[in-house]
């Protein structure tokens, strides 16, 4: 799946053209266990099996990934979820951002189909990330849900609540046994995505027509902002 990213102060032409052919969603990725028993009682509330590990990492077609402004979802019971996205290229690592957005009816049935049946936007700006990996717990994740017509403050917190692109990285890769990855799990090959995890929902998790979501770096002074709709197609038997 090829995404094109453009780098802060930088021209059309440097933008980065990125393949990605392997897309992993990192879930209870929290640092804080009471945090991660808050979520995961939360989905326990959809009916919502518990994990059978933490973190967990849920492979999905790298196809998902879309950049467009707008995606179809079958019914109304999905919602977005806004997440840090790191990305190999070119031998570095770089991060933008992304929304699990995910159906919830299926949720309660099996969490791995459920992430694989919604598409998942991923915004156009991207950082290095050696740019920000000093002050990553600094990074604010927020976002937004259009409710009777007006954006509402959905989930808001910075990244020290959720484990480093590092050490989710380190532990999905030290499992694997892929002969595409190099032998050191801290150097995954070019192609590889993975959401990094989520923040609770303000008010608890419900869909919505529209998603603002954004991250900020208060440090550098810049943000990554990405907006879409989501398009409810029948449900027909």
């Amino acid at each position: 799946m090829q995404l094109t990213f453009t780098l802060p102060d930088s021209r059309e032409a440097d933008a980065l053209n990125v393949e990605i052919d392997h897309l992993v969603i990192a879930g209870w990725t929290g640092r804080d266990r009471q945090a991660i028993l808050h979520h995961i009682r939360e989905l326990a509330e959809l009916g919502v099996p518990q994990p059978s590990a933490v973190p967990l990492f849920y492979r999905v077609a790298a196809n998902q990934l879309s950049q467009r402004d707008s995606v179809e979802v079958m019914g109304a019971a999905s919602s977005g979820e806004a997440e840090p996205l790191v990305f190999t290229h070119q031998g570095e690592l770089y991060v933008s951002l992304a929304s699990d957005h995910t159906d919830r009816e299926l949720e309660a049935h099996s969490v791995a189909l459920s992430k694989q049946l919604c598409v998942k936007p991923v915004a156009t700006t991207a950082w290095r990330l050696q740019e920000v990996a000093a002050h990553w717990d600094q990074l604010i994740l927020r976002s937004w849900i259009k409710e009777q017509g007006e954006f509402r403050l959905y989930q808001q917190g910075t990244l020290a609540s959720l484990r480093t692109p590092g050490d989710l990285l380190e532990r999905y890769l030290a499992g694997q046994q892929l002969p595409e990855y190099q032998t050191q799990p801290q150097q995954p090959r070019d192609g590889l995505a993975m959401t990094c995890g989520t923040l609770a929902a303000i008010g608890g998790i419900r869909p919505a027509a529209e998603f603002r979501m954004e991250l900020v770096d208060e440090i550098l002074g810049r943000r990554i902002c990405h907006t879409y709709r989501s398009i409810e197609l029948p449900v027909v038997a």
